[in-house]
C-alpha cells in the first residue's frame, strides 16, 4: 500500500509542477505575445479555469504527502517527505496570501473594466508564481529523492 501511495503522490505533485511550470514559462509568454486585448482575456480565462482546479490539486497533493509521511513514518526518507509537505504547505500559504487575491480580481476583468495598472498586477502575480513554482519544484524533488 505504501508503494502505491508513494507513486500516486509523486505523480500527482509532478503533474502539478508540470502545469504550474507550463503556466509560468510557456503559457504566459504565449499570452504576452498575443495582439491587443487577447493577453488579458486569456489570463482571465486561465484564472477562472485553473482557479477552479488548482486548489483541489494543491490540497490533494498535500494530503497525499501527509499520508505518505504518516504511513511511512519509520521508513527511509520520511524526513524528506515531511520537508516536502512543509514546502507544499508554504505553497498553499503563498497561494492564499499572494496569488489568489490578484487572480480573483484578474479573472473578472474585461477590456472594458480592467484597471489601468492591470499589466503591473499581472507582472506581480507572475513574480509570485515563479517563487511558488520554485517551492513546488523543491517539494517534488524531495519526494522523488525519498523514493530512491
Amino acid at each position: 500500500m505504501l508503494n502505491a501511495l508513494e507513486v500516486i503522490t509523486t505523480v500527482s505533485v509532478g503533474l502539478m509542477v508540470g502545469v504550474e511550470f507550463s503556466v509560468a514559462f510557456v503559457m504566459n509568454r504565449i499570452f504576452n505575445a498575443l495582439p491587443e486585448d487577447s493577453d488579458q482575456l486569456a489570463r482571465a480565462h486561465g484564472g477562472r479555469m485553473l482557479g477552479a482546479v488548482m486548489p483541489v490539486w494543491y490540497i490533494g497533493s498535500l494530503v497525499l504527502t501527509a499520508a505518505w509521511a504518516v504511513i511511512g513514518w519509520h521508513q527511509h526518507g520520511t524526513g524528506l517527505v515531511v520537508t516536502a509537505g512543509a514546502l507544499l504547505i508554504l505553497s498553499v500559504i503563498m497561494s492564499l496570501l499572494l496569488l489568489v487575491p490578484i487572480n480573483n480580481q484578474g479573472k473578472t476583468w474585461t477590456p472594458e473594466n480592467r484597471p489601468a495598472d492591470w499589466k503591473e498586477q499581472m507582472n506581480r502575480w507572475d513574480r509570485y508564481h515563479y517563487a511558488r513554482v520554485a517551492v513546488i519544484v523543491a517539494a517534488f524533488t524531495l519526494l522523488v529523492t525519498a523514493l530512491v
